[in-house]
Order: C-alpha cells, then structure tokens, then sequence
C-alpha cells in the first residue's frame, strides 16, 4: 500500500509539474487560429504570431504522421492552432496546389511532400549572422601567441591580396598537412569582463584563404585564394574551422542562472536593435549553448530620494531578446531578435521570462 501511495503522490506530482510548465506557454491575446507561412518568413517570427514568449515555440510545435521534422516549414504550409487534452499545439500541414475542379476552382489540399532543405523556413534570419558563423573566431592569449603570422611576401610590398605569395612565420612546427587550406585572420577585439576584469580571448575575424605550397623550416609559403581585406604583416594563419551552415536553432532557457553584460557591437557606435549582432561575457565555461535565449535589460537609473536624502536605484527594465547562435568558452555570440528600445553596451543579460 505504502508503494501505491508513493505511485500516487509521484504522478500527482509529476502531473502538477506538468500543468504548471503548461500554464507557462501563454498565447498572445489577439492570436490567429491559422497562419499561411510565406516567403520571409521565421519560425520566430511565425511563433510570435501565436506565443507571448516564441521561444517557447518547440513546446507548441506538434508533428503528425505525414510530417518528418515539424520545424522544417515551408511556404504555403498552413499552421493551425489547436488544443489537446487543454493544451495548446502548433500543427502542420503540408500544402500543394492541385488541378482545378470542374467548377475552374483550385483548392489547396494538405498532404506530404519532399522539398530541398535549403528552401525551409529558418528558425532565424540568417543572413544576419553568416559571417559570425563561417568566419569569427575567439582565441585566447596562448592560441593567439602560438598561431602563425605573416612576416612578408613577394615584391617587397606590404599589402597582399587574391593570387599573391606571402610568407608566415610558424615558431611551434604545427603544420604537416601542406594541401590543407587556411584561413588569414586579423586579430582585433580583446574581449574583457567589465566586471573581473578577466581577459575572455580576443576576436580574429577571417579577412581570407589560403593554401600552403612549401614549408621551409620556420617560413611557410602561401598562395592567397581569397581575401575580403588587403592582407598585412602579423594577419595570423589559422585552420578555417570547419562549420556547416545552421539552420535551426531549437530555442530554450539556460539551465543556470545567466548574469551576464553586453561587451560587444559590431558596426554600431551607441546602441543596437532587432537584427543586430551582441557579444556576451558568458559562454560554454556557464553553461551556455548555441540556441539559448537571453532577455536583455536597461539597468535602472540610481536617482536620489529627495525625502530621505539617499539614492535608490529603479528596477531594470526589458529591452529586448537575443538568442545565442556561436558559443566560445569565455565569450557568447547573440543575435537579438526582438527590441522595444535601443539597446546599450554594458545592458544585463539574464534568463528568459515565461510570464
């Protein structure tokens, strides 16, 4: 009896957690019953329509028998909102245009099919973050030292561009395989925590490719393949990592508490919003992965209590949603995906509301 009882009370419990994570997936006030995808469109975006909280998305998405991957959406797919057993589900159906009846009507009919993958929708606008994805890296100080530099090249000039010889300098013997091809990267950023102090690695972006065609004791000879900015002495020589393009992303709250900062725009000078791409001081050493959302937040203005002749500080208020797409040890990149105001250097960081 006294396991029974235990049975009961644990899946009295495990039901009560279960209706509790439920309540959480709010739905917008004024959603749609059904949404037409079109060219364009996010899974984000997508969500929005339907979700308080669109990262909350794969709790909704709910595949059926014909459907492989509901999060592999198309254009002309219908998405309908229903509920099952109380709970609100996303469900997909497959759209094809069929010939018209005898009335010269044409009518949508859902079922299967097979599209490239390159055609889906994706869960994100990627044409934001393609770049960071194929050709930002973050290194520490060591990797940094011990990573090949160009010392020169052909002609005694000091710039080098596509088709040039240059030469660089490799001091610890790493390269074995000479048809390999690199990448040069420029070093910039030296990513600092405003809070530790702590050096959190430095950014090398990829400025071109190369290939080694000799290798000379120290000196290495490369032939530039591509480069998108004139090369120079002390551009570094990396193996181009190899990264496959994502597409999706699956949504989710870190695990841990985040209590992190904004330490990095790109291309903006005072603030960011919607579309842009941040740096944060946290990375996989927290716990964090590619896929996590953040809400971001203006820290609240120390203002001075004029009655009692002291400073107060106002609560932080929200001012947009990133979600993390490249994740480094030390160091996190994230797009932001949604903004109701600009957003600053240094803003909080923080784990995503499910109010």
């Amino acid at each position: 009896m006294m396991k029974s009882l235990l049975r009961a009370v644990s899946t009295a419990a495990l039901l009560a957690a279960w209706g509790w994570a439920s309540a959480q997936v709010a739905l917008r006030d004024n959603h749609p019953d059904v949404y037409y995808v079109k060219p364009g469109d996010t899974l984000w975006d997508i969500s929005s329509t339907f979700l308080s909280n669109p990262w909350q998305w794969p709790e909704l998405w709910h595949g059926n028998d014909k459907i492989d991957n509901p999060h592999l959406i198309y254009p002309g797919d219908v998405i309908r909102l229903r509920m099952v057993e109380g709970r609100p589900q996303l469900d997909v159906e497959r759209a094809v245009r069929v010939a018209p009846d005898e009335d010269g009507v044409v009518r949508l009919s859902p079922q299967a099919r097979i599209l490239p993958l390159a055609t889906a929708i994706p869960a994100i606008p990627l044409g934001n973050i393609q770049t960071f994805l194929r050709e930002a890296l973050v290194l520490s100080r060591e990797e940094l030292a011990q990573s090949p530099y160009i010392v020169g090249g052909t002609d005694r000039r000091v710039i080098y561009g596509q088709g040039d010889l240059v030469y660089a300098r490799d001091v610890v013997s790493q390269w074995e395989d000479l048809i390999q091809d690199y990448g040069f990267y420029r070093a910039g950023e030296r990513y600092v925590d405003p809070e530790t102090n702590e050096i959190l690695g430095y950014e090398a972006l990829q400025i071109g490719s190369g290939r080694v065609t000799a290798h000379d004791g120290e000196i290495l000879t490369l032939r530039v393949q591509r480069s998108t900015e004139e090369l120079r002495a002390q551009d570094r020589v990396l193996i181009s990592p190899e990264r496959r393009l994502q597409s999706t992303f699956y949504p989710a709250a870190p695990d841990e508490e985040v209590g992190a900062r904004i330490i990095r725009f790109f291309d903006r000078l005072n603030s960011v919003a919607r579309n842009d791409v941040v740096v944060i001081n946290r990375g996989s050493r927290e716990g964090l992965r590619e896929g996590h959302v953040l809400d971001i937040f203006q820290q609240g203005e120390a203002v001075r209590d004029r009655d009692r002749n002291e400073m107060i500080r106002l609560p932080d208020s929200k001012s947009g949603t990133m979600i993390l797409f490249r994740v480094f040890e030390k160091v996190s990149f994230g797009l932001i995906i949604e903004s109701t105001k600009p957003i600053y250097m240094q803003d909080l960081v923080r784990n995503p509301s499910t109010l």
